[in-house]
């Protein structure tokens, strides 16, 4: 036992990795490649989005819980971005959006300006006033006439029909601009204040963007993305792609989907072990020496001189730009934005349990804790029915056991996210792959 614990202990990290590995070829030669690299390509968009996460946490000590809310950003920009421009719809109601858009920018900079100039409260409350109800007649024409143009199949203004690789980019600037404007505002209160303000702003861009249906069609989905890798289709109907098949010894279509989702996972890695690259860089850094000793004891980081409030902003549009990213790439990966799926359990509870297992304040950790609760999300439910299968094989088909069990099958995944945390908390409190200690 005393030499492996030592194995383990010197080696967890590739024996980690191992593990993780050989789980996914058992779920490739026991029940699908497809499902295996389904959720590789989900363990990775998730490890990203808990790196984010894990930057802000693990680094600086910020509590945020409106990780939905950049995601969701994130996702928005792939349609505003990769999709087509709906022509009927900009010639009915574009004009009217350009005005209200313009007169929102004035009404924003006439407000700054008169505060910064110390006008009378009352002045700059009647330059808001004028102009929020100016800009609102213009932008409730112009959304009214965009929104009746072919609701069933459109309703909205579409996008740039620009390159979709261009929206994860432009995904992350968005989330990074919308932290900058939150941070601003909330990044000098107290860390429980502070998770209450960024929870209640993700839940208000969360309801734009169901609500607004001239923007993103609202709960009516936007489907028909663009991808940056080939069709299937397209891939059953060429030559050179049959022959292929035929080699490694796969049906066409099979070997289809097992193409396009390599295909994705060569992205996603690509940016995975990038965006590690430069984490674990920036941490070892004297950047991340500060950032570090900031997090430890602000009251000495901050009698030394170091600008607490700049440190973290400055971390906190870094993490939220990393969770944007994630979220545009989630939505390019699924084909669609379906706003209704933005739900705190999947993007705020199950990022933090991530972290927490994995390691707070490791960047790898990240990867091993999205890999193990993702894994286990995915795979709840056939590990439910084998457990009542054994259980009735037991106690019989009848039992009280038994059918309790099979009455609760589906909810056993928070079952098993509970458990999962609660053995980690008990014998590796710092997570599977803790932060290592380095000098400061």
């Amino acid at each position: 036992m005393n030499m492996v614990s030592e194995v383990w202990q010197s080696h967890r990290t590739q024996v980690t990795f191992a593990i993780m590995a050989t789980i996914l070829l058992f779920v490739g030669f026991n029940q699908s490649w497809p499902l295996a690299l389904g959720i590789f390509n989900l363990c990775v968009i998730s490890s990203i989005m808990a790196l984010g996460v894990n930057i802000q946490w693990g680094y600086a000590g910020l509590f945020n819980v409106g990780i939905m809310g950049f995601a969701a950003l994130g996702g928005l920009s792939v349609v505003l971005i990769s999709q087509q421009p709906v022509t009927e719809a900009v010639e009915a109601g574009g004009f009217n959006m350009l005005i209200a858009l313009i007169l929102g920018v004035i009404t924003v900079v006439v407000g700054v300006v008169l505060h910064n100039k110390k006008f009378n409260k009352w002045i700059v409350f009647a330059a808001i006033f004028l102009g929020f109800f100016a800009m609102r007649y213009f932008f409730a024409d112009g959304a009214n006439a965009i929104e009746k143009v072919n609701p069933a199949g459109t309703g909205y203004l579409g996008g740039l029909g620009l390159p979709v690789l261009l929206s994860w980019l432009v995904g992350g600037l968005a989330a990074a601009a919308a932290a900058w404007s939150i941070g601003k505002i909330t990044l000098g209160l107290r860390s429980d204040y502070l998770a209450i303000a960024t929870l209640g702003i993700s839940e208000i861009i969360i309801y734009v963007i169901k609500n607004e249906d001239w923007l993103s069609r609202g709960v009516k989905n936007v489907t028909g993305l663009q991808r940056p890798v080939p069709y299937e289709l397209q891939l059953q109907q060429a030559p050179w792609f049959q022959d292929l098949a035929l080699t490694v010894g796969f049906g066409v279509r099979e070997f289809s989907t097992i193409f396009v989702k390599l295909c994705y996972a060569g992205f996603f890695v690509t940016i995975l072990v990038g965006l590690i690259i430069m984490a674990n860089l920036a941490l070892d850094s004297p950047w991340g020496r500060k950032v570090r000793a900031i997090r430890d004891n602000e009251v000495s980081a901050a009698a030394m001189g170091k600008n607490i409030t700049r440190q973290h902003l400055q971390i906190f549009v870094i993490g939220s730009a990393i969770v944007g990213l994630a979220g545009a790439m989630l939505v390019t990966y699924n084909g669609l934005l379906n706003p209704t799926s933005y739900q705190p359990l999947r993007f705020t509870f199950l990022i933090w349990v991530m972290v927490i297992v994995g390691g707070s304040g490791n960047n790898l950790g990240s990867v091993v804790g999205a890999f193990i609760i993702w894994f286990l999300w995915i795979q709840a439910g056939p590990m439910g029915l084998w457990v009542a299968e054994v259980i009735s094989n037991i106690a019989g088909e009848q039992s009280a056991v038994t059918l309790f069990i099979e009455d609760r099958v589906h909810h056993l995944r928070l079952v098993f996210m509970g458990g999962i945390m609660l053995m980690v908390m008990r014998f590796s409190p710092g997570g599977i792959l803790p932060e290592k200690n380095k000098e400061l």
